[in-house]
């Protein structure tokens, strides 16, 4: 089944935290995510992902965060 799945075309998809996943692409988006215009195999859109999400922290925190600060 594994091989089954890395053969699908994935999109990344990002939700109101800026928080990223993958979601197979021929499959309507579960509520609360946006297509972010980024679809390949499964380790493309992973890799992808590694690349554009570089602060884990939801958006939510990070903004709470900086008022802290500011």
């Amino acid at each position: 089944m594994a091989a089954e799945e890395d053969a699908r075309t994935y999109r990344v998809v990002v939700n109101h935290e800026e928080q990223y996943s993958i979601w197979f692409a021929d499959r309507d988006l579960p509520a609360g995510w946006t297509a972010t215009g980024f679809e390949g195999p499964k380790q493309e859109c992973l890799a992808h992902i590694d690349e554009a999400w570089t602060d884990m922290r939801p958006l939510s925190l990070r903004q709470r965060m900086a008022d802290a600060q500011g």
